[in-house]
């Protein structure tokens, strides 16, 4: 049974699925692993490096299509491909489900989707799979880099002879998995960081990290409504958004360095940065808009490009920050890939005649056969098309 990795078809993405590493986990599976030939040099693995892995190496995608049962994709396939597939194959990634436009032919043609973006990150079991969680984590930190590369000035303070410079004042907006990474870079780097969130229950997490949080006044009721949910399924009053939204424009007019991070999977971004807020903003200060891909937080910002307001304020259109830390970014993603690939085996009598084939454990010994189960709390989460349908719910 073999898993199949193809070449990104977007010269932006610079990650594969599988590295050679992830090879050796799958072969001690008992998984056979073909990769087209130089679909993860933008990464740094070579050919050679897979083949020493045990991966054999096919001339093209299509080569690997029609071999593979499983096919291990960062994105979602291209048009090509997806022609190629059959019934019964299997393709795993981030597939953007709720504006991919191929669900219906997957399903037409019997092909089973699993769109890891869909995962109950609320499972413990399912934590070592998360694939935003560890791309987010990488893209935080390369974020602040980007800011300080783009910023005319240092982040930390210094003493010096000829006068003291002053710290850069850093402002994160949005504090998940990304935020909090970006809090914790600016800090290490010698920044003054402050950090807004929607969610009240954040300014813990921002604080242990020695940022400051934009407090936003709050009444009792609300504070008790915030309180009862972890902030997390809280809905904020109009005023408290009116109110925030005043805090966030203060910090903002003062900020030398702003990170964008909300993101939504399968919707528009929201947009936290207006134009009134730009012009606010002193000549030389820097945004990295890290939802610019997805129709971006900031007013104005263009998808990897970076842009100058009339009042010199410089915007970073950062669509794919993973893709700048390729070699790691791959790594860990490719990790996700194995622990949720794992979960679609199971053991199975040495003489069943499985249509999906068996595979042999090095390690056990035992016989595997896929067992895909929509009843399982992951694989039906994740699952948007199979068994000839669309699964996705719609938004």
């Amino acid at each position: 049974m073999k898993i199949g990795v193809i070449s990104a078809d977007v010269a932006s993405e610079h990650r594969v699925a599988i590295t050679p590493d992830a090879v050796k986990k799958l072969s001690k599976l008992g998984f056979e692993v073909v990769i087209e030939s130089g679909a993860g040099q933008a990464a740094y693995y070579s050919d050679e490096m897979y083949q020493s892995a045990g991966a054999s190496i096919a001339k093209n995608g299509m080569a690997v299509i029609s071999q593979s049962k499983i096919i291990a994709t960062v994105h979602d396939l291209p048009v090509d491909a997806v022609d190629g597939l059959s019934s019964g194959q299997i393709v795993v990634g981030m597939l953007d489900p709720y504006r991919n436009t191929q669900l219906d032919t997957y399903a037409a043609k019997g092909v089973t989707a699993f769109a890891m973006e869909l995962l109950p990150r609320t499972l413990s079991r399912a934590q070592n799979m998360d694939i935003l969680s560890s791309q987010a984590n990488l893209a935080g930190y390369k974020a602040v880099l980007l800011a300080a590369n783009e910023y005319s000035r240092p982040f930390p303070m210094f003493m010096t002879s000829a006068g003291t410079v002053k710290p850069a004042k850093v402002v994160i907006l949005g504090v998940g998995v990304a935020g909090l990474q970006a809090i914790a870079t600016a800090k290490r780097l010698g920044a003054v960081v402050e950090a807004s969130d929607l969610r009240p229950a954040a300014k813990e997490q921002v604080e242990s990290l020695g940022g400051k949080w934009l407090d936003v006044p709050m009444s009792e009721e609300e504070s008790e409504k915030s309180k009862a949910t972890g902030g997390y399924a809280w809905t904020p009053s109009e005023q408290y958004i009116k109110d925030q939204a005043a805090v966030v424009d203060k910090a903002l007019s003062n900020a030398d360095i702003v990170i964008t991070t909300a993101q939504i999977p399968g919707r528009q971004a929201p947009r936290l940065v207006h134009q009134a807020t730009l012009d606010k903003m002193k000549a030389g200060s820097v945004l990295i808009d890290m939802a610019a891909g997805t129709g971006g937080n900031v007013e104005g910002s263009v998808p990897n490009q970076t842009t100058t307001t009339d009042n010199g304020v410089r915007i970073v259109g950062a669509a794919n920050i993973p893709s700048m830390l390729a070699a790691q970014s791959s790594d860990l993603y490719a990790n996700n890939l194995v622990n949720f690939i794992t979960t679609l085996i199971a053991p199975t009598a040495t003489d069943d005649n499985s249509e999906n084939g068996t595979i042999k454990n090095e390690v056990t010994g035992s016989d595997l056969a896929l067992q895909l189960d929509m009843e399982d709390e992951i694989q039906g989460a994740l699952a948007v098309t199979h068994d000839n349908q669309v699964r996705l719910a719609k938004r």
